[in-house]
């Protein structure tokens, strides 16, 4: 083979490796949920650098033993089999103490080996690579069994290490984005409790009131002003039962489970009907649920319990209509209430939030969402999301 050919070859490898390290780069990091991105992580490892096995030990705080263990190659019976998952206390905590690259033909050649666990499946060539971010240890990338050799290779080393420098990256913001979720839900959460204090409890305090009123006039034989004032009472405490039942919607959201978008919507709109006891019409296409992405499907169903979530806290509505159907090349979905609307006078930045949060899920998925309001005429929720 001439020089030039080999050359040519040694290119074409390259390029190819590149262009697979940049897929892999993609698909790491168009997720930004924790637990996706550590599997996608393992699975281009093991698809870069040709390996039966890949895992993500993640270690625990104090970073002398693995926490959690992401793995790929190893089906659930198996997992099952093996008598507890790797702690890093040989090998493996040799890159987790070190913090270095270690590459070896045989595993258990290194004197920190400390073999398997009972029912492990057998493994040789080695390669782990530490994911570091700005000094930190986030984890370690494990593969063994190079499927195409006895051994991993300088090149196969340098790929991972390449691999690791964006796994850790996308392992951050994964982390950030579910810590900003959760500081979101704990504000969420103080905000109801706030309205809740301030707003059920005087309520109720304040029906409590009336009723005492009611059993004074009712001592002084003054029954028809008792029974004025207890057809009030009955007004103000069904008032408040609505605002608690506005509030459970918010405490305990339904969750969409899978991509079945009608099933979701059904179930969503039977506990809406439950706890805000608004009349409810519900008219969705079987059809064109299935027509758009997973990820739509899943937006459509977050703006749908938003949606109703203003309707039962904000309305004052008796009856409610949600649609979703075909509407040319898109999938439509409208919430429209009978309620008092949205004020003009700055009503719409009070509700801002939830709007905004509506807004950029439609945006997020290619869509668009459009507000229709008057004052005592009620508000009418659009949204548009391209088909499939």
């Amino acid at each position: 083979m001439s020089i030039s050919t080999r050359n040519a070859q040694d290119l074409e490898r390259m390029n190819s490796q590149l262009h697979e390290l940049r897929e892999a780069v993609l698909a790491i990091s168009s997720d930004l949920s924790l637990p996706e991105v550590l599997q996608r992580i393992v699975i281009a490892a093991a698809t870069l650098a040709h390996a039966k096995y890949a895992a993500l030990g993640v270690p625990n705080e104090s970073g002398t033993v693995l926490a959690e263990f992401v793995v790929h190659g190893i089906s659930e019976e198996e997992r099952k089999r093996i008598a507890h998952p790797p702690r890093g206390l040989g090998v493996l905590g040799v890159i987790m103490s070190e913090q270095k690259s270690l590459r070896l033909r045989s595993i258990a050649d290194h004197p920190r080996s400390a073999g398997f666990p009972m029912g492990h499946p057998p493994m040789g060539s080695f390669l782990g690579v530490p994911v570091l971010f700005k000094g930190r240890c986030l984890g370690n990338l494990y593969i063994t069994n190079k499927i195409d050799g006895d051994e991993f290779t300088p090149e196969d080393e340098n790929l991972i290490e390449w691999l690791a420098s964006h796994a850790a990256i996308a392992i951050e913001h994964a982390r950030l984005y579910e810590e900003v979720q959760r500081l979101s839900i704990v504000e969420e959460r103080q905000r109801i409790g706030m309205d809740l204090h301030d707003g059920v409890i005087q309520s109720i305090y304040a029906v409590g009131l009336q009723l005492e009123f009611i059993r004074a006039l009712i001592e002084d034989g003054d029954s028809k002003q008792a029974h004025e004032r207890l057809g009030a009472a009955i007004e103000a405490l069904n008032h408040t039962i609505r605002d608690i039942r506005s509030y459970i919607l918010d405490l305990h959201p339904h969750q969409f489970q899978g991509d079945d978008l009608e099933v979701g919507v059904r179930r969503l709109v039977a506990e809406f009907k439950a706890n805000s006891l608004i009349v409810t019409d519900l008219e969705i296409d079987s059809d064109v649920c299935q027509a758009v992405s997973s990820e739509a499907r899943l937006a459509i169903f977050q703006i749908t319990q938003e949606a109703l979530a203003n309707v039962a806290k904000h309305s004052h509505a008796t009856r409610v209509k949600l649609q979703i159907f075909s509407n040319g090349e898109s999938l439509k979905m409208s919430v429209e209430d009978n309620g008092v609307g949205l004020p003009h006078d700055g009503g719409v930045r009070r509700m801002g939030h939830g709007l905004n949060n509506m807004a950029q899920r439609a945006r997020t998925i290619g869509g668009a969402l459009e507000v229709n309001s008057e004052q005592g005429n009620g508000t009418r929720i659009d949204v548009r999301v391209p088909k499939l």
